[in-house]
């Protein structure tokens, strides 16, 4: 779920100003995982811009207190959850570590790094959330190293079913700052993109594995 509808709007009008979020349905961008995606969304890029970063830390802030206040630890997934974490740690008062994705292959080996101990309530930090399989693996490198994960917060997520399946089998909360329907709202009435970019927009949310780019009118 969102945090509020105001706030999402303000975060992806944002979001397409600085470009963190780019939309291409013609010429899409290619994921990992095989997918052809007609959107790419840097949030690490927020950074850059003092008044984005401020307001999208203050929405993790005011996030945290409405749904977990009781909050003893700040976690950030890495690499994305980890610079905004720590400012929201910061803003809070409260501790920080960040989860790596992997073990470090060397010293301590450590996957978590910074100091978290048994029974802490914790609340994880995520830049992006698309299925949910890597913010979910930090979820769990808690969860074995003893922590009570209260849940996480995260500035996007597209929305994707398989996302909220995976969250729900985890029992993990999720709250999102914006999400893909309140970008594409305010990408058409910016007319960043036309009504036949939000159709094929629409649809390659609804099965993004068999989705396919827009053939440009030549």
């Amino acid at each position: 779920m969102i945090l509020n509808q105001e706030s999402a709007t303000k975060i992806a009008e944002s979001l397409l100003q600085i470009k963190a979020i780019k939309l291409n349905p013609t010429n899409p961008f290619h994921w990992a995982s095989g997918w052809n995606s007609p959107i790419y969304c840097d949030n690490r890029k927020s950074l850059s811009y003092p008044p984005v970063r401020t307001f999208i830390r203050q929405q993790f802030v005011d996030a945290i207190n409405e749904h977990f206040p009781n909050a003893e630890v700040i976690a950030g997934v890495a690499t994305g959850g980890i610079a905004h974490g720590a400012l929201v740690a910061e803003a809070m008062g409260l501790p920080f570590a960040y989860i790596r994705s992997s073990a470090k292959g060397h010293g301590m080996q450590n996957l978590i790094e910074g100091d978290i101990f048994k029974d802490q309530k914790v609340v994880v930090i995520e830049d992006l959330i698309s299925t949910g399989g890597s913010s979910l693996k930090a979820v769990e490198a808690l969860r074995e190293n003893k922590c009570n994960v209260l849940g996480m917060v995260a500035i996007f997520t597209y929305g994707f079913e398989l996302a909220k399946n995976n969250f729900k089998k985890s029992n993990c909360k999720l709250i999102t700052l914006s999400d893909y329907d309140s970008m594409l709202k305010v990408a058409v009435e910016s007319n960043y993109i036309s009504k036949t970019d939000l159709e094929s927009l629409s649809d390659w949310k609804e099965n993004p594995s068999k989705w396919s780019p827009l053939v440009q009118n030549k």
